[in-house]
């Protein structure tokens, strides 16, 4: 059976990439997809410079914007972040990715529903990681999922279903051109 490349946050693969040197190895992910899946690895954080273990960044609301802030030194990694991740998303595009999965959660790449904190006392769950919204713009027909709904094996099959779908498009697309 052919192997579909698949782009995933690498802290679900098991690599130390985290703030505090820690991963999220999904096992789970990892066994259910490895035989028709070869996992294309990036970690926005460590690739934009941040480093391991580094201080934690969250998503902050600034006046009309959502900024990535270092949470104790207040150093914002915004900018830097969003032109790393349209090189990136630019360089993705180019290696025939089917499909991608994200980290839940993460001020770069959940999906959806990320902590954004401003002046309330309690943050709200509106949020976007910021290499995750720059993928989702630049690749709207790409199947993207975070790790998290993959745990379910009618999600995962569905999942693969649209990647497969994806990936015959493509390559009709490629026959003809």
């Amino acid at each position: 059976m052919k192997k579909v490349r698949i782009g995933i946050s690498s802290c679900l693969l098991g690599d130390e990439v985290r703030f505090d040197g820690g991963h999220k190895r999904d096992a789970i992910l990892i066994e259910a997809f490895a035989p028709q899946v070869e996992w294309v690895r990036v970690c926005p954080e460590v690739e934009v410079g941040m480093g391991v273990p580094r201080e934690p960044v969250q998503l902050v609301k600034i006046d009309d914007d959502i900024r990535m802030i270092a949470v104790h030194t207040g150093i914002d990694h915004t900018d830097d972040m969003r032109e790393w991740a349209a090189r990136r998303v630019t360089a993705l595009a180019q290696m025939d990715l089917r499909g991608y999965v994200l980290k839940k959660d993460s001020p770069s790449c959940g999906m959806e529903g990320v902590k954004v904190y401003g002046e309330a006392d309690e943050p709200s769950r509106t949020g976007v990681g910021l290499f995750a919204a720059v993928l989702r713009d630049a690749c709207p027909d790409l199947p993207i999922e975070e790790e998290a709904r993959l745990s379910d094996p009618a999600s995962r099959a569905a999942f693969l279903e649209r990647v497969f779908a994806y990936d015959h498009q493509c390559e009709m697309a490629r026959r003809h051109v």
